[in-house]
């Protein structure tokens, strides 16, 4: 063949294939979503706390602080509302951990304890719009095969099916559920024993998104690190079971103290507000005696070297997205699933006998993977300055948590912003920057809609999404709230009766210890009208919640 044909046929070969439709890199952001298991309001380093979490700090430098956010009361409440941009009781999680076999509401709608045939999860509706999907960690919404991950979406996964597990292994936690399940990929696997859960889950993670990014890299990610951290048992690695030797030694009242000046001057609560009072079934800390106190600051010390672990591994996620070039078109979204956890399994009836019998809480074995330690409501109460009560409750002490988001286009950076809003705005926001049309092409008659609402607003700088007239409340367990403005009516304590509803203005009193009911009968029975026609909406079943 001759120079000049073979020049002709280089030429026309090169037209062809630059006329060739060629794929285009998807231009839409990552989603990272890292959700810490119990974490306090004032933990981390950037909320006024004293444990070092340098790898958030610089995602708040970086990003946005914001001292409303709401979420569930407990943790698979929020998850549900998290994956769902719903109510708990529209989304299936009427009740968190199941029912009682007598129980009348098994079969009715929001009782399911899983995630409801009413809702479209995140991910699946990511999935279907072109996103690779992974989770690792915490899954705590169903154990059926049916209910799993992967059955919602999730291209990939790892996770732990119940509440909480040993972080070293798979025994299990509680009396009736002796033993951890896990699910990869829908499949039922072993933890690998002696793999710190915390590492794990982050190894698991980086590997997905890695895999993913080799397949197909301009495909984008939504990546859900639902880590088991802090939650209790209190268990670290060697290497960090002394980390905080001596910082608590100052007691749970200081610290709380602490804390609440801490807030005020990073500006996440008003310089005027009170810290509430200590709780009567506390005991103060200078009636304890020497032994007591060496035991509670152990405690403390565990907890704190678990959160600088979690910092730790986040950090590594941070550092590997910048490796391969994709952190600065990822959303990164930090955030707790509830208050502080006030529990003390070791020495509560229903659960001490199972625990004492599997697991060594003496002084040099605490942290180990054979002790369970959980720090009890004198730490949480510290943990959620400056507000009243922690987890399980639905004053704002179980229900306000921190929330760090790093945007992918960030306008304004390391700012504190002060807008309320709920777990369940952050579904309508990964939709809105995903081009997402929620419920997509695949629903049924029976979903609801968005109960959120985008919080992009706030991320290019505005102050609120929501209006003094929009009405948010949750119900759980017998215990509520309805919310309209800064008003709020809580059922404290179950059973759920409307004459025992407290009556607050959380704007002059985070702590809630001021009930106005008495002295605003008009705006308690409209907040009491609000909450009938919510209950109503949501199809809760009042007269049984306390089965």
């Amino acid at each position: 063949m001759r120079v000049v044909d073979l020049l002709v046929l280089f030429l026309g070969l090169s037209l062809l294939i630059s006329c060739s439709p060629q794929k285009q890199a998807d231009s839409r952001p990552n989603i990272l979503l890292i959700v810490a298991d119990d974490l306090g309001y004032s933990d981390l380093g950037c909320y006024g706390g004293n444990i070092r979490t340098p790898n958030i700090d610089q995602l708040a430098k970086h990003g946005i602080r914001f001292s409303q956010f709401h979420t569930g009361p407990t943790c698979a409440v929020t998850r549900a509302m998290l994956l769902s941009g719903q109510n708990n009781h529209v989304a299936g999680m009427g009740i968190q951990d199941g029912l009682l076999t007598n129980s009348p509401m098994i079969g009715k709608p929001g009782y399911e304890s899983n995630l409801s045939d009413r809702i479209i999860p995140v991910s699946q509706l990511l999935q279907e719009s072109g996103y690779f999907t992974y989770t690792t960690g915490k899954w705590h919404l169903g154990k059926r095969e049916e209910d799993s991950p992967q059955q919602k979406g999730f291209d990939r996964s790892f996770n732990l099916l119940q509440g909480g597990s040993n972080h070293f292994n798979k025994i299990g936690i509680e009396p009736d559920d002796t033993l951890s399940l896990f699910r990869e990929d829908g499949q039922i696997v072993d933890y690998p024993e002696g793999k710190y859960s915390t590492q794990f889950y982050t190894d698991k993670l980086i590997d997905y998104i890695q895999e993913g990014k080799v397949k197909d890299p301009g495909k984008p990610f939504f990546a859900f690190a639902a880590y088991t951290s802090p939650h209790w048992p209190l268990q670290v690695p060697e290497d960090y079971l002394d980390r905080y030797e001596g910082d608590f030694d100052i007691g749970y009242d200081s610290l709380r103290v602490l804390r609440f000046e801490s807030l005020k001057e990073s500006g996440l609560i008003p310089p005027n507000a009170s810290l509430p009072p200590r709780l009567a079934s506390i005991t103060p800390w200078n009636e304890l005696t020497p032994e007591e106190k060496k035991i509670e600051s152990r405690k403390m010390e565990l907890y704190a070297a678990m959160v600088d672990n979690l910092d730790y591994h986040i950090g590594r996620i941070i550092h590997f997205l910048k490796a391969e070039g994709l952190y600065d078109n990822t959303l990164i979204v930090f955030m707790s699933d509830n208050g502080a956890a006030g529990n003390d399994f070791y020495n509560e009836t229903w659960s001490r006998d199972f625990i004492r019998k599997h697991y060594n809480n003496d002084y040099e074995n605490m942290g180990k993977e054979n002790s369970f330690v959980s720090y009890g409501p004198q730490w949480a109460q510290a943990g959620a300055a400056p507000f009243n009560r922690f987890k399980g409750y639905t004053t704002e002490g179980g229900i306000v948590s921190p929330i760090v988001i790093k945007p992918h286009k960030p306008t304004t950076t390391g700012l504190v912003n002060n807008a309320y809003f709920t777990v369940m705005d952050l579904a309508p926001t990964f939709y809105e920057l995903a081009g997402t049309a929620y419920p997509g092409n695949t629903a049924s008659k029976k979903i609801k809609p968005l109960l959120g609402k985008t919080i992009v607003p706030l991320l290019n700088g505005e102050s609120s999404i929501h209006s003094e007239e929009y009405v948010t409340g949750l119900e759980h367990r017998g215990r509520m709230f309805v919310r309209k403005g800064n008003w709020k009516l809580v059922n404290l304590q179950p059973p759920l009766d409307n004459k025992k509803l407290m009556l607050f203005n959380v704007a002059e009193d985070l702590g809630e210890t001021k009930d106005l009911s008495k002295n605003n009968p008009e705006k308690f029975e409209e907040l009491l009208m609000d909450w009938k026609d919510f209950v109503k909406k949501n199809e809760i079943l009042l007269h049984q919640v306390n089965q």
